[in-house]
């Protein structure tokens, strides 16, 4: 059975450097999981091109097809890598509207590598103080290892280093995690199967 990854780059331009940190420890990840005997099927997730559909979606509670099938795909991942750019000092709003429509109860024990790009080194405590807070919210599995980039680092062999640490480390998660059942996330029990579990509690 094929692992699958999904990648979310909350970057605003074209390209972005949120982007290319993304490709860069989702292709180390890959090699990682193969080096494990696992295969893997990776969805990149640019959430630049769902902002419109997001934020109707946060006002009327309807997700568009093209949305829902990504938030359908993240719920049902086996791993998620999580890229973002810096503003103010935490997470962009587009990244945390995105993960607002996330039911938090599909992501338990999901393995969630963690990145962040932003213009400066002293942003870098963002993975620490905003990210991992968050994805600890959703009771997700995450990687010690969070990867941040700022300009000077591009190019630099510790970056490379870092990705393929934190690739490391993710995938070994991933291969300790049983695969995630499609149809398990999505069932919806009748009312009164769910009414006989809690009298069967009781």
């Amino acid at each position: 059975m094929k692992r699958k990854i999904v990648v979310v780059s909350a970057g605003l331009s074209s390209p972005s450097s949120s982007r290319l940190l993304a490709d860069q420890l989702h292709a180390a990840s890959s090699a990682e999981l193969t080096g494990l005997g696992e295969q893997s099927e990776v969805q990149v997730v640019e959430l630049r091109d769902l902002a419109v559909d997001i934020a109707h979606h946060l006002v009327t509670g309807y997700a568009p097809p093209a949305l829902q099938e990504v938030i359908d795909g993240v719920q049902r991942a086996d791993g998620i890598i999580a890229v973002t750019p810096v503003f103010s000092a935490s997470f962009s709003g587009l990244f945390k509207s995105f993960f607002d429509l996330i039911d938090p109860k599909s992501l338990d024990s999901t393995p969630v590598l963690l990145g962040a790009t932003g213009g400066t080194a002293r942003h870098s405590l963002v993975i620490d103080y905003a990210l991992r807070p968050l994805f600890s919210y959703f009771r997700a599995a995450v990687i010690p290892t969070g990867v941040f980039a700022s300009p000077d680092d591009w190019g630099d062999a510790r970056l490379a280093q870092r990705v393929n640490q934190a690739a490391g480390e993710f995938a070994e998660v991933i291969h300790r995690t049983a695969p995630k059942d499609p149809a398990a996330t999505m069932e919806s029990l009748p009312f009164e199967q769910l009414l006989a579990n809690i009298n069967q509690q009781n």
